[in-house]
């Protein structure tokens, strides 16, 4: 029993079901395997019920009055269970945000350089993160870095939108662009 337990604890996957003799209410709704209401009965006669039939009885709701209990093949209802969040986890896609560093006086072959940077970056659905750090005595001419930001954007049109327009944050300036989505 107690390796049960602890098998029970390190489980990762589904949310804990009481099933069996962990349900513990005085009486619950209970609803075949076949999915019709079998009325509201004592735990200890559902859980009969259940073995009778060479099933477990699964507390689906709890927080309901009286808690709904299902009589189903816990190993298969947990099989199905996985399966389902394993193709949920599949069909996910995750969007990654990539930096790109711009200098305020950056030089047309380094702006293109990067700038096929961004497309291949937005190409591949990723949102891309802009930014221009200034120092020293650039911190005076913040307007500079605003034009790179437009030219850099106009340039990036083809391929995204920007998400967040540039914006100066204590020393540096930040814009995002998120890629356009193919319908």
């Amino acid at each position: 029993m107690s390796f049960y337990f602890i098998w029970r604890c390190f489980h990762i996957g589904i949310k804990e079901l009481q099933i069996n003799e962990e349900i513990r209410d005085k009486e619950v709704r209970v609803i075949s395997d076949s999915g019709e209401q079998l009325g509201i009965m004592s735990a200890a006669q559902a859980l009969k019920l259940a073995e009778s039939m060479n099933l477990d009885l699964v507390k689906f709701a709890p927080q309901a009055k009286p808690p709904v209990c299902k009589i189903v093949d816990y190993g298969k209802y947990r099989f199905e269970q996985n399966k389902r969040e394993k193709e949920a986890r599949k069909n996910q896609r995750i969007i990654e945000i990539k930096e790109i560093r711009l200098s305020l006086n950056i030089d047309t072959h380094d702006f293109e350089t990067k700038l096929g940077h961004a497309k291949r970056f937005l190409e591949d659905g990723d949102k891309v993160k802009v930014s221009i750090r200034f120092r020293g005595r650039e911190m005076a001419h913040p307007e500079i870095g605003l034009k790179t930001m437009e030219r850099f954007a106009q340039a990036c049109e083809g391929f995204g939108t920007v998400e967040k327009a540039a914006k100066l944050e204590g020393r540096q300036m930040l814009m995002f662009i998120a890629a356009k989505t193919s319908k």
